[in-house]
């Protein structure tokens, strides 16, 4: 069984919208807090400090299953569904109360921190993403 990053996802009165509902947009944000805890934090943790420097969001997608509501707990959980040589894409899901709300894909480019340009993967960024994948990823 592969690795998944989990994390309860702390939500604020002001993420509502006039429905009650969790906004779609402050969706996207939420799972930006989760992925930079995950890359930035969690894997510098793990013996991995290079996510901690310049990466962009090339492609994102969200598909909206039900509503996120205010009063319920957020669970985010990330894995990989692709490795690249130069990006990768994560699966965020997030759950409520046990139910799927919402699946989003990110594709991460980390960059070259003096040229601010995109770069290859190194073969510890590839392992340690690999650990996260439902199965091995095709590289491309």
């Amino acid at each position: 069984m592969h690795k998944r990053f989990e994390m309860v996802v702390p939500l604020r009165w002001s993420d509502q919208d006039l429905n009650g509902h969790i906004n779609n947009a402050r969706i996207v944000t939420l799972m930006e807090e989760a992925r930079v805890r995950w890359l930035n934090i969690d894997a510098a943790a793990d013996g991995l400090d290079s996510f901690r420097g310049p990466k962009v969001v090339a492609s994102l997608n969200v598909e909206y299953k039900l509503p996120v509501n205010y009063e319920d707990e957020l669970t985010l959980l990330l894995d990989i569904t692709r490795i690249g040589n130069g990006s990768f894409s994560v699966r965020h899901t997030g759950s409520q109360r046990g139910a799927t709300a919402f699946i989003g894909t990110t594709v991460i480019v980390p960059l070259d921190p003096d040229s601010n340009r995109s770069r290859k993967l190194t073969a510890a960024e590839t392992a340690y993403l690999a650990r996260y994948a439902e199965k091995t990823p095709v590289a491309g």
